[in-house]
């Protein structure tokens, strides 16, 4: 089973890692319900660490983190199984793909809580630590020439104010009266 796969089922609710009944019944390839009922016959093997249910909020919460909802409509709130809660469940559930499937979310959370990123191959992991370094150049670059950019918009910007500023002065010192003399104020600048 691919660890993508399984890691990408695995929801933080309440600080804590957890998956869904619904995603646990899909990977054990039974219902739901079937699930939900191993585990109420052996209430006593989950505590609240191990199991709880979501509240509404919790749920629609969670919904809303997903594009396209294939959640259908359910009746009641989901439960939500930690990484305790899920080594306990495979005490309960003995066919070989409950196994199979449990190991495989053993591996994912130890993946997860180790910080490795869910690539599969070191080419992968190479090409994305290229592609992080060509986004920071341009970063960099995009950067440095805004800056030039701005250094030169504010030169030019108080070029600009300098000369609105000498037009001004002129403006005051030449400014005359608009319109005609008459005869006695000609007589008197005379």
């Amino acid at each position: 089973m691919e660890q993508l796969i399984i890691q990408n089922k695995i929801y933080e609710v309440r600080g804590t890692r957890v998956m869904l009944d619904k995603d646990l019944a899909e990977l054990y390839q039974v219902e739901v319900k079937v699930l939900n009922q191993a585990v109420k016959r052996n209430i006593k093997r989950f505590p609240p660490d191990f199991m709880f249910q979501l509240n509404k909020e919790e749920w629609d919460n969670l919904k809303s983190q997903f594009v396209t909802s294939s959640w259908g409509g359910i009746r009641k709130l989901p439960f939500a199984f930690t990484e305790q809660g899920l080594a306990m469940l495979s005490g309960i559930l003995n066919s070989d793909i409950a196994i199979y499937v449990n190991i495989a979310i053993m591996r994912a959370f130890v993946a997860i809580r180790q910080g490795l990123p869910a690539v599969n191959t070191h080419q992968e992991l190479e090409e994305l630590k290229n592609r992080v370094k060509a986004l920071e150049k341009l970063s960099e670059e995009t950067l440095s020439a805004i800056n030039d950019l701005s250094e030169d918009n504010r030169k030019e910007l108080d070029d600009v104010y300098m000369a609105l500023s000498q037009l001004a002065r002129k403006k005051e010192i030449q400014q005359s009266p608009i319109g005609y003399k008459t005869i006695q104020e000609r007589r008197e600048k005379e």
